[in-house]
């Protein structure tokens, strides 16, 4: 069964003069090696407060939300549960970066996202299942001291084509 949420954030820093890249993980690297964030659930259990949450992860199954994967459409429901994710966490990055590129990637997000470095949309919302994307953040950087990131994940997509192949196609 495919993971209804999961994230796996990998901070890249490219560099000019050479073949080598750096990665900081924002996240753990997999189950049993999770970070803790700060979380936000919109709806169903646990929901209309702030917490704290394991990343990577699937919120329903750390008792968020109302778990609907693959129920909604068969139990012939009107709608499935619509609730929304927001995730909260403060980074370093070293002065040392300042003259690089830096990419923000995130390894799988189900279903539209939108990430906020300091504030700033890191790039267009992403829309759709579970895949690989990431964005060039250099810019919304604060080299040598704090930043934060903030990922809103909305549980269905506002495409409805997007919705069909990831919710009922799958």
């Amino acid at each position: 069964m495919k993971k209804s949420f999961t994230i796996l954030l990998v901070f890249v820093s490219f560099l000019l003069s050479a073949q080598q890249t750096e990665i900081q993980y924002l996240s753990g690297t997999g189950l049993g090696n999770e970070k803790i964030w700060k979380f936000y659930c919109s709806a169903g259990m646990n929901s209309g407060k702030w917490t704290k949450i394991k990343v990577p992860s699937q919120w329903e199954l750390q008792g968020f939300g109302e778990y609907t994967y693959g129920r909604w459409y068969k139990a012939g429901l009107k709608n499935p549960s619509m609730e929304e994710g927001k995730y909260e966490y403060v980074f370093a990055v070293p002065a040392s970066w300042k003259n690089k590129q830096i990419s923000i990637i995130l390894e799988g997000v189900m279903t539209d996202t939108e990430v906020k470095i300091n504030g700033l949309l890191a790039g267009e919302i992403h829309q759709g299942g579970f895949y690989r994307f990431s964005y060039n953040i250099t810019d919304k950087l604060k080299f040598g001291g704090k930043n934060k990131l903030e990922v809103k994940v909305s549980k269905h997509s506002a495409n409805k084509s997007v919705n069909g192949a990831e919710r009922r196609d799958d």
